[in-house]
């Protein structure tokens, strides 16, 4: 069958800045509108998933006709599993973060918040789980690791990943280069394991609902919406992550650390993780 790509996009520079642009407008326009709408709780609930629903829709459309394959990273068929495993794991990875910190005299008081503000977190995070995911795993860390392997692609997208976070409202240096460290690395190592985007978006999930839905505390520097629980963190940057919030601790980088280390371990074992 011929293929039916514009020859202009068949290089792999151009095929991976159109997917860049294109999709990180989808992913400001979901975050902006979320956002926006996050006093109404059911308001930002329903924009986020819908939001979320139309990104993977667009990018298994696109993707599908700009390649000319199988979107097998997004599988109907391995979405519930995907999802599930990494929510879990994702929320029980910022619930252990949350509870050393409190071990260790972070956490200065602890009380109800709101209904609301959880619905609105659960909206705010699935749009931006999906859409991040589809930016820096699907489009970002795939291309790059299709052509120059894992490593480098670990590397660029975490980067990249840590760079984005600089533009919210508490953000700091070292707060970035934690994202970068924890999140950009076990999420691009999630996605080389599994070849799929329903993990890592399980994982993006289910860590900044804990985080912000759930315990109320701030989410990558980000304006803090509130959550089911209200919770006042005290302490040194170190131990508490200071105004970026705790993905600024070190308890959250050896979080995250660890089971990113045991990811690209397991890619190896089963020649998922590409040499340059």
């Amino acid at each position: 069958m011929e293929n039916s790509t514009p020859g202009w996009l068949r290089p792999m520079w151009a095929r991976l800045t159109v997917l860049l642009v294109g999709f990180g407008a989808v992913m400001a326009v979901v975050g902006t509108l979320t956002s926006a709408l996050a006093g109404t709780g059911v308001g930002s609930l329903v924009v986020g998933i819908g939001g979320a629903i139309g990104a993977l829709w667009l990018y298994r459309k696109v993707i599908g006709r700009i390649e000319q394959r199988p979107v097998t990273e997004v599988d109907r068929a391995t979405a519930r599993r995907g999802l599930g495993r990494g929510a879990l794991l994702g929320l029980g990875l910022f619930t252990a973060t949350f509870a050393l910190i409190a071990m260790f005299g972070g956490v200065e008081s602890l009380g109800w918040g709101s209904a609301v503000a959880f619905l609105a977190a659960v909206g705010i995070n699935a749009g931006a789980a999906v859409t991040e995911e589809i930016v820096f795993r699907a489009v970002l860390f795939r291309i790059v690791q299709e052509r120059w392997g894992t490593p480098v692609a670990l590397t660029v997208s975490a980067l990249l990943f840590g760079l984005l976070h600089l533009v919210n409202d508490g953000a700091t240096l070292w707060g970035a280069i934690a994202i970068a460290i924890e999140a950009g690395l076990m999420l691009g190592a999630a996605y080389a394991l599994t070849r799929s985007l329903w993990f890592p978006i399980g994982l993006h999930f289910g860590w900044n609902l804990a985080e912000g839905g759930l315990f109320g505390t701030t989410v990558s520097g980000s304006t803090n919406h509130g959550g089911l629980l209200h919770t006042v963190l005290d302490g040194s940057a170190a131990l508490t992550g200071g105004g970026f919030g705790p993905e600024a601790s070190v308890i959250a980088i050896a979080a995250c650390g660890i089971p990113a280390v045991l990811f690209l371990r397991a890619a190896r074992t089963r020649n998922r993780a590409l040499a340059a």
